[in-house]
């Protein structure tokens, strides 16, 4: 049973197929997020990725939230996704069955233990989270959007936008005030950090946080079939 993991970005939509054990089988392939990134020019550059591949379903990692397959919130994208039955649609266009959930869920059920409190940040186009207590997923945990500084989001404070105009050294920072809040909120037993924008945190990061590959947004996609 092989499985076409797919990663929708602000700024790239990435795809990879998978084994029954989660085992990459060929080289992530790549399109850059059209613009506007509708969900019409979406789904074609998910078909554009899938044309070449051999698989027997998918799985699809939405930066938003999510809800049985339906796009709730899609900030970073385009105001047409809300209300899009993208799983759906997917299970027509491509004529395998399908599963969306949350970008940042994704990634961090590729990367948890599933021990205690665990918590994954993804650091990209805007700020994702994801929350596991005992490997089971809170969902639909938008901390993106939640107040964090100076009347500020933690994705206007650290988002890619954030991150271009005061530069890498005072974005690391913000970044370390923010680990320190969100220990003292969740008590976590682990912290993960990814997402595109994770290459540039350059702080010594407490012994219990960790930066996780990118890639684990597409391997995570296999444990969307877990029953």
């Amino acid at each position: 049973m092989k499985t076409l993991a797919v990663d929708i970005g602000g700024s790239g939509v990435k795809a990879l197929v998978l084994n029954e054990t989660g085992e990459p089988q060929n080289k992530r392939s790549r399109v850059d997020t059209p613009q506007p990134a509708t969900p019409e020019k979406i789904v074609g550059a998910i078909a554009e990725l899938a044309s070449a591949q051999a698989f027997d379903r998918v799985s699809v990692g939405f930066p938003g939230v999510v809800r049985q397959g339906i796009i709730d919130t899609a900030v970073n994208l385009d105001t047409s996704w809300v209300g899009f039955d993208l799983e759906k649609t997917l299970t027509e266009k491509l004529g395998k069955p399908t599963r969306v959930a949350n970008d940042a869920d994704i990634q961090g059920l590729g990367a948890v233990s599933g021990k205690g409190v665990e918590l994954v940040i993804t650091l990209g186009t805007g700020f994702g989270s994801a929350l596991f207590v005992d490997g089971k997923l809170v969902p639909n945990l938008e901390m993106g959007h939640h107040p964090f500084r100076k009347d500020q989001t933690y994705e206007e404070q650290l988002g890619r936008t954030a991150l271009e105009s005061i530069g890498k050294k005072r974005w690391n920072r913000r970044l370390e005030k923010a680990i320190a809040t969100l220990e003292h909120l969740f008590n976590y037993e682990r912290l993960y950090i990814g997402g595109g924008e994770a290459r540039q945190v350059t702080l010594n990061l407490p012994a219990n946080v960790a930066i996780v590959e990118n890639i684990m947004g597409l391997l995570g996609g296999i444990a969307l079939w877990r029953d």
